[in-house]
């Protein structure tokens, strides 16, 4: 789950997951369709972007929650829908130093 202010670097973040998994599509935030999926080699990897939602309801009832299941999820502005993250979900928290800097902090939620 990425949190951070807007144009702190979530989606640059879920570009370089992206690399790693040397995705070739073009890597954007998912703003108005909710979610973007990428298939690579068998791995399914969706990118949410929940900033339109209000809660996890409307989140369940818009997209539904098999998507933690089936793959794997990157959710910007995850905290919307915290109640109803698997409870292994990694939190990654952005804040933005200045232009070129910022702070990561990476936790496990337990």
């Amino acid at each position: 789950m990425l949190n951070g202010e807007l144009g702190s670097g979530k989606t640059v973040f879920m570009q370089g997951i992206a690399k790693y998994f040397d995705l070739e599509e073009e890597v954007s935030s998912p703003t108005f369709t909710i979610v973007n999926e990428y298939i690579k080699d068998e791995i399914n990897i969706y990118h949410f972007d929940v900033y339109r939602l209000s809660d996890e309801y409307q989140f369940i009832d818009t997209i539904g929650d098999e998507y933690f299941d089936n793959g794997i999820s990157i959710i910007e502005w995850g905290d919307i829908i915290k109640n109803i993250l698997p409870k292994d979900t990694i939190f990654i928290d952005i804040s933005k130093i200045d232009d070129n800097t910022r702070n990561i902090i990476i936790r496990r939620n337990v």
